[in-house]
């Protein structure tokens, strides 16, 4: 890609993390950050957010990542995620930041922590709390 990849052209290249709500803030080979609000539409039984938002939020940052670590003229596709999940998340903001734990010829392989930054289950006063993390691995296609 010969333009620069911010934060608004994500929201064109990556609908679906957009029409979820992802905000990306920090975007660098060496660490992709963004955030996700906790938002009733998100949720499933019990007011808390889906698995499936916090997998989604997970792979997006992961995948751009991977991307911002790929060759000249490569896309990268998911091909595996494993998720733990350790507290569920009932209000605030999710804070999601992917790292390079792996970067081949033909796979990049992603950690992703996930951070509730306000409310939940978290004890008063903790501040952030780890609420997921997850392992991906990208294919690197040429």
């Amino acid at each position: 890609m010969s333009e620069a990849l911010t934060a608004e052209r994500l929201r064109e290249l990556m609908p679906f993390a957009a029409t979820l709500g992802v905000r990306f803030d920090r975007l660098d080979a060496t660490e992709v950050s963004a955030e996700l609000d906790w938002s009733p539409a998100l949720c499933t039984v019990g007011q808390v957010m889906h698995g499936g938002a916090l997998v989604s939020l997970a792979d997006s940052v992961g995948g751009v990542c991977a991307f911002l670590n790929l060759p000249a003229g490569a896309v990268t596709t998911t091909i595996e995620v494993k998720c733990n999940f350790f507290l569920a998340v009932r209000r605030g903001v999710v804070r999601a930041v992917a790292r390079p734990m792996h970067v081949g010829r033909s796979v990049i392989v992603v950690a992703t922590d996930l951070h509730q930054l306000s409310g939940g289950d978290a004890p008063a006063g903790s501040g952030a709390t780890r609420v997921a993390h997850a392992v991906q691995s990208q294919l690197v296609l040429r």
